[in-house]
């Protein structure tokens, strides 16, 4: 889990909870929602790339 934008927003988040700063906070959440859609996309990124090795084996054994 814990990429670098994650774990910049959870930082971001406990200081805001800690200085009671709402606009740092929402920063945090939002750092935080931006590496999850990045490292969803990552791995979706690795599925396509598996898929098309295995499409090019199949493709060449014949």
């Amino acid at each position: 889990m814990d990429n670098k934008d994650q774990l910049k927003g959870k930082v971001k988040q406990a200081v805001g909870d800690l200085t009671d700063n709402e606009d740092l906070k929402k920063e945090g959440k939002a750092d935080q929602k931006a590496g999850e859609v990045k490292e969803f996309l990552e791995g979706v990124k690795d599925k396509a790339e598996d898929l098309v090795d295995e499409l090019k084996d199949k493709l060449t054994k014949h």
